[in-house]
């Protein structure tokens, strides 16, 4: 598995010969020119997870590719975006998805909660290799490889942070939806997802623009 991160919350992951490149939002940048995409997946409808002004060109740079959504945004959106609610499953080249969760976590009461789309990637044996929640904790209910957990958020304290790392209990974990805090501050997160997180989980940290092999 390559996983290459362009800011934020947006990923390419490259797993068994097929590329999924996730929330491309306001956040991120790099990832303009990607081709060859075998599906484009936005977790919800918030700009930081897909950017109004730059989703077009990227979807005429890859007219093969699939767009996977929450329900609320496939439904907005309209076609060819498939919502991918929790619990389907389907398969894109030679990945298996499945959708989990359902919910965005809740900002402050006021505020109306939307639909938030968990992505997993993986194949009927492990389905879970490789997870994406967006912006939700919500723990799948089997063994996870590789976790691209929340380090910073408006709705989240970082004991929530840690406490998801623990209850998920990943082979590895990364840091994503980091790009609302300056860089002198990701330390402070980075620090204490990495010292208490679970004793087995590798805690790995992939820059901007760059890449990892898992």
């Amino acid at each position: 598995m390559r996983i290459a991160h362009f800011g934020h919350s947006c990923i390419l992951v490259e797993m068994n010969g097929t590329r999924v490149l996730f929330d491309p939002g306001t956040f991120s940048h790099g990832f303009e020119g990607i081709t060859g995409l075998d599906a484009i997946a936005v977790t919800h409808q918030h700009p930081d997870h897909i950017c109004p002004n730059r989703i077009q060109a990227l979807i005429e740079a890859n007219p093969q590719a699939k767009l996977l959504s929450d329900p609320q945004t496939a439904l907005q959106r309209g076609e060819p975006w498939e919502p991918v609610y929790a619990g389907n499953v389907l398969k894109v080249g030679n990945v298996q998805i499945t959708g989990g969760g359902g919910r965005h976590a809740v900002i402050h009461p006021d505020i109306p909660v939307i639909d938030n789309t968990v992505f997993q990637l993986g194949t009927p044996d492990e389905p879970a290799q490789l997870v994406h929640p967006g912006d939700s904790l919500w723990v799948p209910p089997t063994p996870v490889g590789v976790l691209a957990i929340p380090a910073v958020a408006p709705w989240m304290r970082i004991s929530e942070a840690v406490d998801y790392l623990r209850a998920v209990n990943p082979r590895i974990a990364f840091p994503i939806h980091y790009g609302i805090i300056a860089p002198e501050a990701q330390g402070i997160y980075f620090g204490r997802l990495n010292e208490m997180g679970p004793a087995n989980t590798e805690f790995k940290v992939i820059q901007a623009e760059d890449h990892a092999e898992f």
